[in-house]
């Protein structure tokens, strides 16, 4: 008789990191916006677009530390030693209360988190020995919930720490969790499976789509234009990168989703400083609401995984993934409704005579679009991973995972490059990301239900 499959020991190390780690990235950015107003003294619109400018440069490192891992290091050496610029940011962020050490810190903050990123993830599967395969649901469901208590405890404390204590204690806090993550991380080093670097991939996406655009024109008619890298490499190849071309029509429209999520810790927090912060005869921080965002996707993943998903089946109403993101686009264009609406409460307080504390709008107006909000986020991220994972080859699956952060990076990009130039301001302000946002849903519902009908053609074909 065989006993019950067990995790291996290291893994408890592992979720440890993580969880620390997401605390000290999101506790550090959940102030970051008001930080830039209150202490720097920048302009609203500076402050909103240096935000998602390290918001983007943290989405576009992981594309870094991915090839540093695969080619060179390996990943348990690219997280330990990236570790160590990451809470050195934190340090620089604490000790140096100036523009220059603020673009110091963010920088080996983004470098630090992008980084290691795409390396602990797999590195949790590196873990696995074949006969514990079956645990791998559960370990990840485990290691997304870390990330989500991490966050969810960090938006509610750091944002008050800045408040009562100024940023040198609430930027060092989360380094102190940065330093107890690398700790914690390497107390299990004994333990751990080391994966060699991969080294380059002759057969990679790249490689495959760079050689079709060099042999342009030279394919037989009516063939794929992916089909001229043939010569080069083998079948399995390129239908791998025609896999990932197709998902990356997908993602095109899902950019304009992250222009609007990382707003939270932007523009809502701005929209939130105009408010009536006192809630229950305590006066909140403006940035602590967005402790609403993990704590509702702790709550709103399993009721529609185990409740809202399950009920429509029974009723008939299957939802694919797509159909699903389709939803969840058109939630994300409510959320920003929302915000509209209270921005435009907050604008006509703020015109009423001496613009009197008691005539603000209460900062709780701005829950309904944290719902909205964090609902679009479970149907639109959670279920685009799932997706991801379904429709990549197994080989393409780390690119596809490069471009979803990759979709993250461009969003934030867009919302950084409208803040500067776009001169908006109020509810005009919501309004415009709210029609962008429409655009994008309605793009993505036609591009969803050409590559459904796709799909059920190429099923067809097969039987």
């Amino acid at each position: 008789m065989t006993g019950r499959v067990r995790y291996p020991p290291q893994i408890k190390y592992i979720v440890g990191n993580e969880a620390c780690e997401r605390f000290s990235f999101y506790g550090m950015r959940s102030i970051l916006t008001i930080y830039m107003l209150q202490f720097l003294v920048f302009a609203e619109r500076d402050a909103k677009a240096y935000f998602h400018w390290f918001v983007m440069a943290t989405y576009l490192t992981p594309l870094v530390g991915g090839w540093i891992a695969d080619r060179w290091w390996g990943r348990y050496r690219t997280i330990l030693w990236i570790s160590l610029g990451y809470v050195a940011g934190h340090a620089v962020l604490a000790i140096w209360e100036t523009p220059a050490g603020l673009l110091a810190g963010l920088a080996l903050i983004a470098a630090g988190a992008g980084g290691i990123k795409p390396c602990v993830s797999a590195f949790v599967g590196d873990q696995f020995r074949p006969d514990q395969r079956t645990l791998f649901d559960r370990v990840y469901g485990w290691f997304y919930w870390s990330v989500n208590l991490g966050s969810a405890s960090a938006n509610a404390l750091v944002p008050w720490l800045l408040s009562r204590h100024g940023p040198a204690v609430a930027f060092a806090v989360p380094g102190v969790l940065m330093a107890l993550s690398l700790a914690v991380f390497w107390a299990g080093s004994r333990h751990y499976v080391r994966a060699p670097p991969s080294g380059p991939d002759p057969h990679g996406f790249l490689r495959v789509v760079g050689r079709a655009v060099r042999r342009l024109g030279t394919g037989r008619p009516g063939a794929h234009w992916l089909d001229g890298a043939a010569d080069r490499h083998p079948p399995e190849a390129i239908a791998g990168a025609r896999a990932v071309v197709r998902i990356i029509g997908v993602f095109a429209a899902v950019t304009l989703f992250w222009a609007l999520f990382d707003q939270k810790a932007s523009s809502w927090v701005i929209q939130a400083r105009q408010m009536d912060l006192l809630v229950g005869g305590v006066e909140l921080s403006p940035a602590q609401l967005q402790a609403l965002n993990p704590f509702l996707i702790m709550a709103l993943i399993p009721l529609f995984t185990w409740g809202v998903f399950p009920l429509l089946a029974r009723r008939g109403i299957v939802l694919s993934p797509l159909r699903k993101m389709t939803a969840g686009m058109f939630i994300a264009v409510l959320s920003f409704a929302a915000a509209a609406l209270v921005q435009t409460l907050v604008d006509r307080a703020a015109a009423t005579p001496a613009a009197l504390v008691a005539a603000r709008p209460s900062v709780l107006w701005q829950i309904p679009q944290y719902v909205l909000l964090t609902v679009a986020e479970v149907l639109v991220s959670v279920t685009g991973l799932e997706f991801s994972y379904t429709q990549a080859p197994r080989a393409m699956r780390s690119t596809i995972m490069s471009i979803w952060f990759l979709t993250v990076a461009l969003g934030n990009l867009l919302t950084a490059l409208v803040t500067k130039l776009v001169r908006l301001e109020g509810a005009a302000y919501f309004w415009f990301f709210a029609a962008l946002m429409l655009a994008a849903a309605l793009a993505f519902r036609g591009v969803a239900r050409r590559y459904d009908r796709d799909d059920d053609r190429r099923g067809a074909l097969a039987a």
